[in-house]
């Protein structure tokens, strides 16, 4: 007969063992007596979660004569340290101060110093698609994530749905005895299943991630964020002004830290840390504006600004010395001193504003680092700090913008006259802003482009600082390796001894598709060639190709705030394609295209091969079509809605979409004795969006056109006390989303007619010329019966205003156009984009 400790044993082996490292099979690691409650067991990995292990004691007829047997608790191999993974948002690699830029970010210089700093990893170029490469150790577009959330498309590498085959580092870690936790940024779920009845199995605790802290999609209000613990939406700000997220997620990763230690010392953390800084809104604090502000780093301009990290960058060492830079690109972006005074003025005051972003947020950063060592782990944690998902944004186009809601409809050049009007606010809740774009080009330096440029190394070259006590011997250096962010998975798994499994909830695993990066810990190892070998970029259309030092691109045919045009029909083909040397041009500098057509043409043919091999195909150059494209919300195929409660928190993706339709909005409600006010329904906020209220006892229907202008229908009279019925029916003057289909934008944002109606008689009709053609205020909800967090009109009521009158019910119907067989025939022609008219960034005027 077996002893227990064989049972024990065999049970445990039984999962049987799969590599760690490649070479390597995983020892199981055991402690205690077996069988016993403090016994513990690492597992080979191979399947998780692990089987049940078959149970070792002694069962009888009565319990004295029985021997009680527990099953081992797992947790990870000894040596596998703490890990901290920390990545920042839309930041270039000329923003922190480590790598050259003008901004301090002591915390990045204190890891840098303490371990390695890494000049040549790469993302791929947007928010979405390189998270889900980070966590999963797969290609954006194996992952699902060809594009971010919003623009998900039903295809296999477009559809932002992580597959059950790719199980995230968190899942990986979690099942072998990590605690795991996600702060901040999420944006690798759908927007799609983002609501509070789910499903959640794409949401960070679906995803392995035992705690959540932080907000869903690509953006946020950082003074009034969409913000979730776990699945539950809560309001931390509210009655606390001055409250900021940058903050808000220190203090509560802070907290849960310490918990896990007070609780357990024993077990492991792996904490993802991802702040949404530095993605617009901009949103520092005042202290951090003012100390930035008083540093003057910006007043000499861009061109300067530019020249300055330049040379920084050579006195530290972080790029070569004989790096040279383009010419500032004068046909996109002015030179300084081309600008007016009064654009001077602005477009500094909306740097300072982004620098004091980005200076506060690696201040709270230190401040989680800080907590470490006060717990005594620093010795025991592996710190990985990325600067930016993607070079620094231009999506506040060359002149910024107050309200980044505006460029996503399409106002992507709003007079520096009219954005006066925000000055004095600039950063604070009353904006949703951004910078201009001749900024972003200067803190790429050394490269050119943006955020969405995949070709060029300004959009995908990110920069990285790495610590881990003990296992560094040469503290400061640099390595040069050429690395991309698939290889965090496959190098967190070597350094805790780790195996990625064969199976996960029974699915068998796709391979991990990046490279371990930990041989470059070793000082031996500094000149060593990368192991990295071959890769891909593609966003949006604009491609390239890495192979061992050579770097094929196309040429940038769209600038980011170009996001609204017709797109390229043959993204694959019709383009202008640059080769490049990195072995010889860190800056991708110096074109050598002409000169080696062979290599040109045979680098062509690795891009399509290894487009195929990771689902890039099919190719599509289109942006803003993307954003309205239909999708397999819990809305889709419906046109009736009907709610008979009070219900807020109904994120966009999930609600109601109204823009570019007919519809019409019917609310059944009791006035009671002494008259009612509130809100019936909204959808958006400050920046952009609708509200259905009642204002002092009068009906109002009210279009926020991004926080340029409000339009606003009201009735003449408070209503009586006693039913009543009132209504909104709009009825749009256009063709609607048919026209994406003929890679035409004309159908949207057209004019359109509401009439605002009290128990069936018509109060009062407005024409609007324009109407928002692409979305509301992405990170605001869907509310009925109060409005939370901002409101569509802050001279009229401040959230939750809640609604006194009963709501018997609301029905919102939904009128979609469809397309003609003449419609069709004028959009299939050379003459198709003039169908509707005009270009969609004429379509807000001034505020009032």
């Amino acid at each position: 007969m077996k002893s227990a400790t064989q049972i024990f044993l065999s049970a445990i082996l039984a999962a049987a063992v799969m590599a760690a490292a490649p070479s390597v099979r995983a020892q199981i690691q055991t402690t205690g007596t077996p069988g016993s409650p403090g016994a513990t067991t690492t597992i080979s990995g191979k399947q998780l979660p692990p089987p049940d292990p078959k149970f070792g004691g002694v069962i009888k007829n009565d319990a004295l004569q029985s021997k009680a047997w527990w099953a081992p608790r797992v947790v990870p191999p000894k040596k596998a340290p703490n890990i901290l993974l920390i990545m920042t948002d839309d930041s270039g690699f000329g923003v922190p101060s480590t790598f050259g830029g003008v901004i301090p970010t002591p915390t990045m210089d204190r890891i840098a110093k303490a371990g390695l700093r890494y000049n040549n990893i790469h993302s791929t170029a947007l928010c979405s698609p390189t998270r889900a490469a980070l966590i999963t150790g797969r290609n954006h577009h194996s992952a699902g994530f060809g594009v971010i959330s919003e623009q998900a498309t039903g295809f296999p590498g477009y559809n932002s749905i992580i597959a059950k085959d790719k199980a995230t580092i968190g899942r990986i870690l979690l099942d072998n005895g990590f605690a795991t936790s996600w702060f901040g940024k999420d944006h690798n779920t759908p927007a799609f299943e983002a609501s509070a009845i789910g499903p959640f199995d794409q949401w960070p605790t679906g995803m392995g991630f035992e705690y959540f802290y932080g907000f869903v999609g690509g953006d946020a209000n950082q003074w009034a964020p969409n913000l979730f613990r776990n699945t539950t939406q809560i309001y931390p700000f509210d009655g606390k002004p001055g409250w900021n997220l940058v903050t808000g997620m220190a203090n509560d990763a802070i907290d849960y830290l310490n918990r896990v230690n007070q609780v357990d010392p024993s077990k492991p953390f792996f904490c993802y840390y991802v702040p949404g800084a530095t993605h617009a809104p901009h949103h520092p604090t005042k202290e951090w504006v003012d100390k930035i502000h008083n540093m003057h780093l910006f007043d000499e301009g861009w061109n300067k600004l530019r020249e300055k990290i330049f040379e920084n960058q050579k006195r530290l060492g972080v790029i070569p010395p004989d790096t040279q830079i383009e010419p500032w690109p004068t046909k996109v972006i002015k030179n300084w001193d081309d600008c007016t005074p009064e654009e001077k003025k602005l477009f500094i005051k909306q740097v300072e504003i982004f620098a004091a972003y980005e200076a506060y947020n690696d201040h709270e950063i230190g401040r989680v680092i800080q907590t470490v060592e006060d717990m005594g782990k620093l010795d025991n944690t592996l710190i990985i700090y990325i600067n930016g998902d993607n070079g620094t944004s231009a999506e506040g186009g060359p002149l910024g913008t107050p309200n980044e809601v505006a460029f996503f409809n399409g106002v992507n050049m709003m007079p520096v006259a009219v954005q006066m009007k925000w000055y004095d606010v600039w950063g604070t809740e009353q904006t949703y802003n951004h910078m201009s774009a001749g900024w972003s080009w200067a803190f790429d330096t050394p490269f050119t482009w943006f955020k969405q440029n995949a070709s060029k190394l300004g959009g995908i070259r990110q920069c990285m600082c790495l610590s881990w006590p003990g296992h560094i011997k040469d503290q400061g250096a640099l390595r040069e390796q050429f690395m991309h962010v698939i290889d965090v998975v496959p190098t967190l798994l070597e350094v805790t001894g780790i195996s990625a499994p064969e199976s996960v909830d029974g699915i068998k695993q796709a391979p991990i598709e990046g490279t371990s990066f930990a041989y470059t810990f070793d000082q031996k190892n500094t000149k060593e060639k990368s192991r990295h070998k071959t890769q891909y970029f593609e966003m949006m259309g604009q491609w390239a190709l890495y192979n061992e030092g050579w770097l094929l691109s196309t040429q940038v045919n769209r600038a980011p705030w170009e996001a609204f045009g017709a797109a390229n029909p043959d993204p694959l083909n019709n383009q202008v394609l640059d080769l490049y040397d990195l072995n010889k041009d860190f800056s991708q500098s110096q074109n050598i295209a002409d000169k080696n057509q062979d290599k040109v043409k045979q680098m062509k043919q690795m891009f399509i091969a290894e487009a195929k091999k990771y689902q890039v195909f099919p190719m599509d150059a289109s942006v803003g079509a993307r954003i309205v494209a239909p999708r397999p919300n819990i809305t889709a195929g419906r046109t009736e809605f009907v709610y008979t409660r009070p219900m807020v928190g109904l994120p966009q993706g999930d609600s109601p979409f109204l823009l570019d339709s007919s519809y019409t909005i019917t609310a059944d409600i009791e006035v009671p004795e002494g008259g009612a006010e509130g809100m019936i329904l909204t959808s958006g906020g400050r920046f952009g969006g609708y509200g259905f209220y009642l204002l002092k006892g009068k009906p109002v229907f009210l279009w926020n056109m991004v926080d340029l202008k409000r339009v606003k229908w009201e009735g003449p009279d408070a209503l009586a006390p006693g039913k009543h019925t009132v209504a909104f029916d709009f009825k749009y003057d256009g063709l609607g989303l048919g026209t994406l289909a003929f890679n035409n934008m004309s159908g949207l944002g057209r004019p359109g007619t509401g009439t605002l109606k009290v128990d069936g008689k018509e109060v009062q009709t407005i024409t609007i010329p324009h109407t928002l053609p692409m979305i509301l205020q992405w990170d605001e909800s869907f509310d009925i019966g109060s409005d939370t967090l901002t409101g569509v009109n802050d001279e009229d009521y401040k959230p939750p205003f809640p609604l006194t009158a009963k709501l018997d019910k609301l029905t919102i119907k939904v009128d979609r156009p469809k397309l003609t067989e003449e419609d069709i025939k004028k959009l299939e022609n050379t003459e198709a984009t003039a169908v509707d008219g005009q270009p969609i960034h004429h379509l807000q005027g001034e505020p009032h």
